[in-house]
């Protein structure tokens, strides 16, 4: 049981609660207690020492790189505002699977020692909502050595596998902000033509995974005449929303969960807030149910749909540098799409289209890690058609994948790999 301290927000001193050498660690997005983690970071001198922040996505300008003069910055990913991180050299990459951030950050050497909250006001009942996101936050709750909230009266209060009560606080604050939203884009016709692709490959009744941004939102709108689809994914945003309130997605087939979408955290604007307020048919639970291979594989015709930077001609996945920069993450994919094959009548996709400004995205040879191996990579699409692995050899994969690369680098993707590595490997193995 916690000191459950109610504070004035103008009156928190973190030099109380944090100590030098401390790990400290919010939700990302929607879910970043901006109240909190804007008065951390004025603060931050006062602490008496170096930090460390753990962050996710970041979709705010809290953190900036003059804030590494006693912050040590540290995150999963490259995405949103942590690029400018990146780039100037102050984020340090911890490259886990999704399901382990649990065990990573409850223990070891990122371990978190004080949890800042984002939370809905307490219901009749004196429980709080943890709002726009479950997922790593849970187990964290438990193994912090202080936790304090930013009861914020704008954030949607949200049904999942933890309810809290103010004695799990340390301090509370009390705030009326809207959450922060994903930045908006709008399609073009190449995401329009990938989502027409992956379309093809889902029936009625599959439940679905999906990645962020763009491309997953446009595939789901192109999903409007099917039946009783489900979810079951790391993120949901505006597209669900939509689905769910045209009948679209029911969750009517899962065996488990029947009725309900399952995520771990909303990536979206007050649109899909707005519809997960006290709205029972969606729930939120920590990443040890979300990512969990067992549960996945046990969802009939599960369908992992996620992205990547560039795809090797034999099926290897780079979701993890461009350039030479830290953009992407390792992620859930493998998580995934694990699941996703191990699931009866399940499809592991990954959608991309096949060139950036600087050429070609299905490549000969990655510039960047092995975040995902071509052994997990069931299904590729690009705007040019779908490239089904499954079952092939090398030879036989550098075929298929070439049929989708842009049309004018398809001679030079063949001749690379006639005389370059994914030749030497099929000859060899």
């Amino acid at each position: 049981m916690r000191a459950a301290l109610e504070l004035d927000p103008a009156r928190l001193e973190f030099a109380r609660y944090v100590r030098p050498g401390d790990t400290v660690c919010w939700g990302q997005g929607g879910a970043e207690p901006c109240t909190l983690t804007e008065a951390l970071v004025e603060q931050r001198t006062s602490i008496g020492g170096r930090f460390r922040v753990f962050v996710g996505a970041s979709w705010s300008q809290t953190l900036q790189p003059r804030h590494a003069d006693v912050i040590d910055l540290s995150a999963y990913c490259g995405s949103g505002t942590n690029r400018q991180l990146a780039a100037a050299g102050h984020l340090d990459i911890v490259p886990a699977h999704y399901s382990a951030f649990g065990r990573t950050l409850a223990s070891g050497p990122f371990k978190v020692d004080v949890l800042l909250l984002q939370v809905a006001p307490a219901d009749a009942e004196g429980h709080y909502s943890l709002s726009i996101a479950h997922e790593y936050l849970v187990p964290l709750i438990d193994s912090a050595r202080v936790v304090i909230a930013e009861v914020n009266h704008a954030a949607p209060w949200t049904y999942g596998e933890r309810a809290l009560r103010k004695t799990d606080f340390d301090a509370l604050i009390h705030t009326d902000r809207m959450p922060l939203e994903t930045p908006r884009t709008t399609p073009g016709d190449i995401e329009t033509r990938i989502a027409r692709h992956v379309a093809t490959l889902i029936e009625d009744g599959a439940t679905l995974q999906l990645g962020l941004g763009a491309l997953p939102e446009t595939i789901l709108a192109h999903l409007a005449d099917r039946r009783d689809l489900g979810i079951h994914s790391g993120a949901i945003g505006d597209a669900v929303a939509s689905l769910m309130a045209r009948g679209v997605i029911t969750n009517a087939k899962k065996r488990a969960d029947r009725g309900v979408s399952i995520a771990g955290t909303m990536m979206g604007t007050r649109k899909i807030y707005g519809f997960a307020h006290r709205n029972s048919a969606v729930q939120f639970r920590s990443t040890a149910y979300t990512h969990d291979i067992g549960v996945l594989a046990a969802i009939d015709r599960f369908v992992a749909i996620n992205s990547a930077i560039e795809v090797d001609l034999t099926g290897q996945v780079n979701a993890e540098v461009a350039g030479g920069q830290y953009l992407g993450s390792v992620g859930g994919a493998v998580d995934f799409l694990r699941g996703a094959a191990r699931s009866r009548g399940g499809l592991p996709i990954v959608a991309l289209p096949a060139r950036s400004r600087h050429g070609s995205r299905i490549v000969a040879q990655l510039s960047g890690p092995v975040s995902t191996p071509r052994s997990d990579v069931g299904v590729v699409v690009t705007e040019y058609g779908v490239a089904d692995l499954r079952g092939l050899s090398l030879t036989q994969r550098v075929r298929r994948m070439l049929d989708i690369a842009p049309p004018e680098a398809r001679d030079a993707l063949a001749a690379a790999s006639h005389g370059g590595s994914a030749r030497r490997e099929a000859t060899s193995s």
